[in-house]
């Protein structure tokens, strides 16, 4: 009933994993977000800059500020998004433990790198 896999078969079981998940952190790249956000909704205002009347652009003192909102969103969009082309996400190399991956270690729950508490946490005073 118990399934024998041989090395070759694990690694490339562990090879494919790998290829996932790299593909699921650059898919959820925060600069793909937003970036995607901000093109997506400067391209909204950007229609509307164009398409606003006379008596919008006077409301904003003769400033067409949706079709410069508009094209102010798409460049930073753009930008976010060529970022993301030229300093892709690179996926931290195989045996790193997550917990690891800063530094910082496992938290122990008080606050402090060391896990003493800090001052004032054993009951006596701070001072002198």
């Amino acid at each position: 009933m118990s399934e024998h896999y041989s090395d070759r078969d694990l690694q490339r079981e562990i090879t494919e994993l790998e290829a996932q998940s790299t593909t699921a952190a650059r898919l959820f790249d925060i600069r793909r977000i937003i970036g995607g956000l901000f093109v997506l909704y400067g391209i909204i205002v950007t229609v509307a800059g164009i398409t606003a009347s006379d008596e919008d652009i006077d409301k904003a003192e003769g400033v067409n500020i949706n079709l410069w909102t508009g094209l102010g969103m798409l460049a930073l969009g753009l930008l976010f998004l060529l970022w993301l082309k030229l300093r892709p996400t690179v996926p931290p190399p195989p045996g790193t433990a997550p917990d690891a991956a800063d530094g910082t270690g496992p938290d122990d729950g008080t606050g402090t790198p060391d896990g003493s508490g800090g001052p004032g946490r054993d009951g006596g005073s701070t001072a002198g």
